[in-house]
């Protein structure tokens, strides 16, 4: 697939902001798009500087290229839910400590303390000493570090609530237009930049499958299936709110005795509770419920080429990558290992 980078991308705040547009023609500068993309088709790619927490997406740009594509959607909705998904500071903050620069450095300082540690127990026995000792401490330093980078690289391949499922919510959206979209983070220089890819996906095949394949599940294994979405949940904080008669009584042995005194401001008493994210329903709303949450997930492993490959055919007949409803099907409700083959 081909791709060509805006001539002349503009730069606001500083930012490092970027397009990228699909080519259905060889020649240079032809910027001729398919009449109807391929499911998977990368049609739009925005990045930003995320060491500058001044920084953000370029969404007059992006709004205007949504626009030549025929997506008719409010503005103001979607920069929103962009800006609530990704763009709040400690969302950043946590995919910087979560971006592949980061890993690399946790990586070497895991690896030097490692060798540091053993090879100064090494030298309190009497082979210590030996150049052997050195080879051997240097050999289990690495063996050890490139576990926890395959450890690190395994749960890169899984659904992160903090990034891919906040994309839901916009990705609720763009999904009727046959899009979706995901956030991947690359390494340039020594900057850490955010891309946010718009992926052409039509998912009224993926859907109709999933329903079926979510009636066969009920059928064949009923509480194996709720078992298995139960596990896609979050934390969310809720007030407490007492009943009005406890709450009255209560509000009257805490009163101040005399009228002077200051009325107490009392914070609202909260409680964590677990939101399962695909409730019990008809089959086609839990698919629905489904191929909007992973949508995310897919497109960043889709265009980070982690996704595994297909060994039968799915919706995606151009390539040898898994479709969306295959991918959930795997993924999350743990069946049809035979369709997918390890890279």
């Amino acid at each position: 697939m081909a791709h060509k980078s805006q001539a002349g991308g503009t730069e606001k705040n500083g930012s490092l902001s970027s397009m990228l547009y699909c080519k259905s023609d060889s020649k240079e500068g032809s910027l001729q798009w398919v009449k109807e993309p391929l499911n998977g088709q990368v049609l739009m790619m925005l990045s930003m500087d995320n060491n500058c927490s001044a920084t953000s997406f370029d969404m007059e740009l992006c709004a205007e290229r949504l626009k030549s594509l025929g997506v008719q959607v409010a503005a103001d909705q979607w920069r929103k839910l962009i800006q609530d998904a990704v763009l709040k500071p400690e969302v950043r903050r946590y995919m910087f400590y979560n971006s592949r620069a980061f890993q690399i450095a946790i990586a070497v300082v895991f690896y030097l303390s490692l060798w540091t540690n053993i090879y100064s127990t090494v030298q309190l026995c009497s082979f210590g000493r030996y150049w052997e000792a050195s080879v051997l401490v240097t050999l289990a330093a690495v063996a050890v570090t490139a576990l926890v980078i395959l450890v690190i690289d395994c749960r890169q391949r899984k659904i992160n609530m903090n990034t891919d499922v906040r994309l839901a919510a916009v990705n609720e959206i763009f999904i009727k237009h046959d899009l979706i979209l995901g956030i991947t983070d690359a390494l340039n220089g020594s900057h850490n930049i955010l891309q946010l890819w718009f992926v052409h996906f039509n998912l009224d095949r993926c859907l109709q499958s999933l329903s079926a394949h979510i009636t066969d599940l009920r059928r064949t294994q009923g509480s194996g299936l709720r078992h298995s979405l139960d596990r896609l949940c979050v934390v969310t904080e809720a007030v407490v709110r007492p009943d009005p008669g406890t709450e009255e009584e209560a509000s009257r042995e805490e009163s101040p005795l005399l009228s002077s005194e200051v009325n107490l401001n009392k914070e609202p008493v909260t409680c964590n509770e677990l939101l399962c994210l695909v409730p019990e329903g008809p089959s086609e709303v839990m698919a629905q419920q489904l191929l909007v949450i992973f949508s995310g997930c897919y497109v960043r492993l889709l265009v980070t080429s982690l996704l595994p490959r297909a060994v039968a055919g799915g919706h995606m007949e151009h390539s040898d990558v898994p479709c969306l409803c295959q991918f959930i099907e795997t993924t999350a409700l743990n069946t049809r290992q035979s369709w997918l083959t390890g890279r």
